[in-house]
């Protein structure tokens, strides 16, 4: 289960303790907690981490016994989530505490920092080894984030970046210890949490308008 805590302006949100796939109750709570967020008017920022193995293993096609073809509506909300993170008129963090796979990859990217533990888990895009073609808004979202090369290698091989490496090829911002990972990536925006949030949401649509209109977009 999703959850949203706040410590001073640090708000946490909790993605939950399992494969923490996006099932549409799980989107509900996240949707809930950004609402709780976006309704407070106090300087703040957002952590987003999971608990255990996994931050979050993205899709859940397959248990909602949907095929690519009929995705429609459910991808469609995802890729409003991700843009709605990408816009957040407040700085965020995602620390990624384990496996962030497909769409919990896209989630991470989303957000405007990332730190990744630096000993377990992997960040990677498999689509092109599970036969799920990047959809138009997905691939603008990856590419706004990344270099073209490393945009490239991660989207086309289906890498499984751990930290270290992930760090190294611009995918996450720093790496930490799972002891030191929320402290860690709480510390990047904390220093951030007086931003006005008018300007920031400016900026952010404005820096990612092509990435925010294809996600917006329907899904023929």
């Amino acid at each position: 289960m999703a959850t949203i805590t706040t410590n001073g302006a640090v708000w946490t949100l909790n993605l939950g303790d399992d494969e923490n796939r996006f099932t549409p109750a799980f989107l509900d709570e996240v949707e809930s907690g950004l609402d709780k967020l976006e309704a407070s008017d106090e300087p703040a920022v957002l952590v987003t981490i999971g608990t255990g193995k996994f931050f979050s293993n993205g899709l859940d096609l397959q248990s909602l016994g949907l095929q690519f073809e009929g995705r429609g509506s459910y991808v469609e909300r995802v890729q409003a989530l991700f843009a709605r993170f990408l816009t957040l008129p407040v700085p965020t963090v995602a620390a990624v505490n384990g496996h962030a796979f497909g769409a919990g990859a896209m989630l991470a990217m989303s957000h405007d920092f990332r730190v990744m533990r630096d000993d377990r888990g992997f960040l990677c895009f498999p689509e092109v080894d599970i036969k799920i073609p990047f959809t138009t808004g997905m691939s603008a979202l990856i590419t706004a984030r990344l270099t073209p090369q490393a945009a490239v290698t991660a989207m086309t091989t289906g890498r499984r970046y751990g930290g270290v490496d992930a760090a190294r090829d611009g995918l996450v911002d720093a790496t930490a210890s799972a002891d030191e990972l929320h402290s860690a990536a709480a510390e990047i925006v904390r220093p951030l949490a007086g931003k006005d949030r008018g300007t920031l949401d400016a900026i952010k649509n404005t820096l990612f308008a092509p990435a925010v209109d294809a996600l917006r977009a329907p899904i023929g």
